[in-house]
């Protein structure tokens, strides 16, 4: 191996040294990643709440598209899986209280490129949920503000709350806090007065539930679960900001989020049925909690919904970017990512180039797109399960790898089990319903995960860039060589070139023809030379 190679692969030896001035007044330091603010229950849960409660605006028209009349018993069965998930992000989040979610899990489990390939998933998703949320968002607001641009309004919300985040976590918590509290308040009124309207007149209920399936139960059941899978998205968010959580906040925000899944989304859906006749509902109408508002209470009230929805996506996007500023964070801190993501701003002490790079990439995706987002709703899907996959998968290997590190919940191995292949079963029958899906899907994760795998690889990539400019040069070299060799060849064979010199003065030239042919820079050996050699000695002879 040659110096050059050592250089290279060996850091150095490195230098050892033991301190014994330390200061006793000075406090210990706890926790060297400790930021400024920590988020109490409601403030943790309203940031991911956002996220997950959202998913009632959609998910009661997706599954009742696949099952019918079923979809509140699916939805149920969903909130019943996503109390298993409860446990099994609880467990390891007493385990490992650290950003990152599955890839901290996989980190402390398997390897870091594991980790960072499924930490890739979880990007994917992030960036899929600002754009796509951000996008709907304004859709409803274009709904009661006709001249509100759609593009351009996605375009300043995401770019309003990427400086929210930028002022800090605690200031964005409060307006996740107050759109929450409001999103929670319009859920509980459409149920009330979603009740009271079908109480009055059944009609409508009665209609759909005497209609005829229109598959098999079993089928409809599968489907029906694949596509209600989606109304639990945003579950992994909590798990991604944990540290910057107050101790013992984590499992609360798991418990709220299940109870707002478990109670609202089949709740609204049997409502749906009691409102809107079901062909309507599996038209799949991307308002249709603002229909049934209309038909429940008037107008002001489908207003008040399509408000709310405008303010709940938006606090989807801001469960984004909170979640992805941690999730990079921790990557960045385990040199996945380049170093220089973790500078902070001296105003706020935030990651500005976490956040405004988020952002970049999250305008990218909506100009490519042109603002239509179809393409990612099925990104979204199987990045999402895909992580909820991996995480349980990550709590069995913590089981069997990691099985000392203390934990205040446990979960069991059967409910760990039953809540991976549930959500397989999901992620199977979205790929069946829509195949395409999963090549779209496999072409953004390339993107994301080429940018992960150069720094994975980019001491090879270096060397393999030294090699190149190395061979170049030495090419250069023996040509430049080559080209010398040639142009001084060419230089001696002009400097070598026979003269014959012809002169009218006689005399000067009889009398240097006593010399000897080489003093007179004739070759002698030449014929025509030898000739006049002769023709010289001739008329000196005369002479």
């Amino acid at each position: 191996m040659t110096p050059t190679e050592i250089s290279f692969d060996f850091a150095g030896w490195g230098k050892a040294e033991k301190i014994t001035d330390i200061n006793p007044s000075q406090k210990p330091v706890t926790h060297l990643d400790q930021p400024k603010h920590l988020l109490g229950t409601w403030k943790a849960t309203a940031i991911c709440g956002n996220d997950i409660s959202s998913s009632c605006l959609y998910v009661s028209a997706l599954c009742a598209a696949q099952a019918g009349i079923l979809a509140p018993l699916v939805l149920l069965i969903v909130g019943g899986i996503l109390f298993l998930y409860r446990k099994v992000y609880g467990e390891v989040g007493s385990a490992l209280p650290l950003n990152g979610g599955t890839y901290t899990v996989l980190l402390n489990t398997t390897n870091k490129k594991l980790a960072a390939a499924a930490a890739c998933l979880t990007l994917l998703s992030y960036v899929a949920t600002a754009v796509i949320s951000a996008n709907e968002g304004l859709h409803y607001l274009h709904a009661i503000f006709q001249p509100t641009p759609v593009m351009l309004g996605t375009v300043i919300l995401l770019v309003g709350f990427a400086f929210l985040v930028f002022i800090g976590i605690g200031e964005s918590a409060v307006v996740a806090l107050g759109i929450f509290i409001f999103h929670l308040f319009t859920l509980v009124l459409l149920v009330l007065l979603g009740s009271f309207a079908i109480l009055k007149d059944p009609s409508v209920l009665l209609a759909n539930w005497a209609l005829p399936p229109t598959r098999a139960v079993l089928p409809s059941l599968m489907f029906g679960f694949s596509a209600a899978m989606l109304g639990i998205s945003g579950f992994e968010s909590s798990a991604n900001f944990i540290e910057e959580q107050k101790a013992g906040v984590f499992p609360k925000t798991l418990r709220n989020m299940w109870l707002v899944v478990f109670i609202f989304n089949p709740l609204i859906s049997f409502l749906s049925f009691g409102l809107i006749g079901l062909k309507e509902i599996q038209s799949v109408p991307p308002d249709l909690l603002a229909r049934m508002g209309v038909v429940a209470a008037g107008d002001w009230f489908g207003f008040l919904i399509s408000l709310d929805a405008f303010l709940v996506l938006s606090g989807a996007v801001l469960t984004s970017f909170v979640g992805v500023t941690g999730l990079v964070r921790r990557m960045t801190l385990d040199r996945c990512l380049p170093q220089q993501l973790l500078k902070e701003n001296s105003w706020r002490k935030t990651n500005h180039w976490i956040i405004f790079g988020f952002l970049l990439v999250c305008l990218s995706i909506l100009f490519v797109t042109q603002g239509d987002i179809s393409m990612l709703a099925g990104v979204y899907t199987i990045s999402f399960l895909s992580v909820m996959i991996l995480f349980a998968v990550g709590n069995l290997l913590l089981k069997t790898t990691r099985s000392q590190l203390p934990r205040t919940e446990r979960a069991t191995w059967t409910n760990v089990i039953i809540a991976l292949i549930a959500v397989l079963i999901g992620l199977v029958g979205n790929i069946i319903m829509s195949p395409r899906n999963l090549e779209i899907f496999m072409i953004y994760y390339a993107c994301v995960a080429g940018v992960v795998a150069i720094m994975f690889l980019r001491v090879q990539i270096l060397k393999i860039f030294l090699l190149v400019v190395q061979g170049i040069f030495d090419y250069l070299l023996s040509l430049g060589q080559g080209v010398i060799k040639n142009v001084t060849r060419r230089i001696h064979s002009i400097n070598e070139m026979k003269v014959i010199y012809f002169t009218h003065r006689l005399r000067g030239i009889c009398s240097q023809a006593r010399k000897p042919a080489s003093a007179m820079g004739l070759a002698i050996n030449h014929p025509f030379n030898r000739l006049m050699s002769k023709g010289f000695d001739f008329l000196s002879s005369i002479k």
